[in-house]
């Protein structure tokens, strides 16, 4: 097959500018002398014609105008030849000023100013307008193939530079026909930009649509609101149109990807408040963890992983991070490790359970702060295997905390959550027994200060309902709930992570720190803004399905059991403290010792008859093992 003659090689390239360039001196000086030059001038032009064109090609060259692609010129190529260009004009005008003087050297040196200027204007325009033409008959060519798709008309929303960038991308690689712009912004209402109009405000998309015949609507702006994308999906409710949100473009208009698999949600955006803040006194931070030994338990998880970020900042002496799960905890240990100066990072494999091995860690060494953040997590997974929610986290926790007073930790912050208050399920169940044991251990004027922090779901993490939910929205749905009225209380992972260090400043005698986190959010709420969020529709482009409650979850949750524990505000703003009544410690211990036992006999039925004992499973349960408040 004969191979294709192309005009456009980089030879050929070279050809054809070196008879720009040669015309346009030639034609410069034509202008300049009103036609043919006196032999001394034409004499000049013959002498430096060779020169300049060799000049112009070899700078080109050596800046590598000849590497970019003719039928994609754009206004970087333009200012990047013009660049090089001047070049050799200002070695032309140089040589006109540096060099004044003999009428020999004059007559053939120095080109005169007008003939250096209009040569490079010449020179300009013809370089500019071969790329241009180029262009235009590829894009022609294009257009006019049998081959070639039929393009989408869009229509975008926001003629902010978000919105200017991606009709410029839709033209340049061909995607689709941009019809207009809506904007809300008055100064820029019937103005056009980059020869695309707006068309008015952003209330007229129904008509819009309707009179440009608009295939696709694309929205344009920058982490747009929630109240901002139900206002579009209000305006298009009764259009046959998709309506897309940035932020690659080919993938968005060919629908090969789901919008939410690109872009990200801001956890913050979901919370239905401010994202609280919390800030203690710097030097009562840093005299807590500064130059100090820290031990956190789950490292590899969502808040420990945070937690010794965060630690690892404020310049501890050793961090040492524990897991059993060595993926989880590599990530982590690879991140921190990779800083260069900074504290030591010691990875450390072992379960909590294993009572030698955390015997053999804390000798090694030595932590003076103890984070413990390490639990199994997953309600209705525990509810299906209660043995090992006991033994990984309460005969886990019950290590930790005599091997941390053993060895004279100075702080030990036990991670809770709110599933431990009146709880339905086992794993809510067991924190709740965690917590009882540090306050059994929690005594005034002993050296180990203990604490435990109380909060709600932490979006984001492995454990919270977001991540299902974006994989299901990732999937185009459906989004299942188990009940339309589930209400949660939610918080960030910072704002978690936050509240966890701060409560080592707090803590003395087994508190229990909760964090004000505002009103509960209901789950069918949070779904349908995490819909939005990532550009589609509750309902239409994404639905929502109910399923039934799953074992051990609860409509809603509580921060405090007022049954048992009082409450006052610290001297932070946003945080809470939780007193609890005064614990039978005989009695206590003798409950714990069986639920220890039918645990490792793996006895499911003692351990589901044992666990209300502790006055943790049902609302309705007696205290038992609390005294006189």
């Amino acid at each position: 097959m004969p191979r294709k003659f192309d005009l456009y090689t980089r030879t050929n390239q070279f050809i054809i500018d070196g008879l720009i360039f040669a015309s346009s001196f030639t034609v410069a000086y034509a202008f300049r002398f009103e036609g043919v030059p006196d032999w001394p001038h034409f004499k000049q032009l013959l002498l430096w014609l060779p020169y300049l064109v060799a000049a112009r090609l070899y700078v080109n060259w050596k800046l590598g105008i000849y590497k970019f692609i003719w039928r994609y010129v754009s206004l970087n190529d333009a200012l990047a030849i013009a660049r090089s260009l001047a070049v050799v004009s200002g070695v032309l005008l140089a040589l006109r000023f540096l060099y004044p003087g003999q009428a020999v050297f004059a007559a053939r040196f120095h080109v005169p100013l007008s003939v250096i200027v209009l040569e490079y204007l010449l020179s300009l325009a013809g370089c500019l307008g071969g790329r241009a033409l180029r262009r235009i008959l590829y894009q022609r060519k294009t257009i006019s193939s049998p081959d070639s798709p039929k393009r989408a008309r869009i229509l975008i929303i926001g003629a902010g530079q978000a919105g200017v960038r991606l009709a410029q991308e839709m033209e340049a690689q061909r995607l689709a026909q941009t019809v207009g712009f809506l904007d809300d912004n008055p100064k820029k209402i019937g103005s056009v930009i980059n020869r695309v109009r707006v068309l008015g405000p952003t209330s007229i998309l129904p008509s819009a649509v309707r009179e440009h015949d608009v295939d696709q609507v694309v929205i344009a702006i920058t982490r747009p609101s929630r109240e901002t994308l139900k206002r579009f999906w209000a305006l298009s409710e009764n259009l046959s149109i998709a309506i897309k949100i940035i932020p690659t473009f080919e993938e968005i208009l060919h629908g090969k990807l789901n919008i939410s698999a690109f872009r990200e949600i801001h956890m913050d955006d979901l919370l239905g408040r401010e994202t609280v803040n919390l800030t203690a006194n710097p030097a009562e931070v840093g005299a807590l963890y500064s130059g100090k030994r820290i031990l956190i338990t789950g490292a590899g998880g969502s808040i420990g992983s945070e937690l010794a970020h965060q630690m690892y900042a404020l310049m501890p002496k050793d961090l040492i991070l524990l897991d059993k799960d060595e993926n989880g905890l590599n990530d982590v240990y690879c991140h921190l490790a990779s800083n260069g100066e900074g504290p030591a990072v010691h990875p450390v494999v072992a379960d909590i359970r294993s009572r030698e091995r955390l015997k053999a860690v804390f000798s090694e060494f030595q932590p003076e702060v103890v984070f413990h953040a390490a639990a199994h997590k997953h309600v209705p997974l525990m509810e299906m295997n209660p043995c090992e929610a006991v033994l990984n986290n309460v005969v886990g926790t019950r290590n930790l905390v005599e091997e941390a007073k053993a060895s004279g930790a100075s702080h030990f912050i036990f991670i809770s959550t709110d599933k431990a208050v009146k709880p339905l399920s086992v794993m809510g169940a067991t924190k709740r027994v965690c917590e009882l044991i540090i306050q059994a251990h929690s005594n005034h004027g002993q050296q180990t200060h203990f604490a435990c922090v109380r909060f709600g779901n932490v979006m984001g993490s492995r454990g919270s309902v977001i991540p299902l939910f974006q994989k299901q929205i990732a999937r185009g749905g459906p989004v299942t709930l188990t009940h339309p009225d589930m209400k949660r209380y939610m918080m960030t992972i910072p704002e978690a992570v936050r509240l966890v260090i701060q409560a080592g400043v707090l803590a003395s005698c087994g508190e229990i720190f909760v964090l004000d986190m505002g009103d509960p959010v209901t789950i069918v709420d949070l779904a349908n803004d995490l819909i939005e969020l990532s550009g589609l529709r509750p309902g239409k482009d994404i639905r929502v399905e109910v399923t039934q409650l799953r074992p051990g979850e609860k409509m809603t949750e509580e921060l405090f059991d007022h049954d048992t524990e009082t409450t006052a505000p610290t001297r932070f703003e946003k945080i809470w403290v939780a007193r609890p009544k005064a614990l039978c410690l005989s009695e206590f211990e003798g409950k714990l010792a069986a639920l220890e036992n039918a645990a490792l006999l793996n006895s499911p039925l003692d351990i589901q008859r044992l666990l209300p004992e502790f006055n943790l499973c049902f609302e309705t349960a007696q205290t038992q093992s609390a005294g006189e408040g």
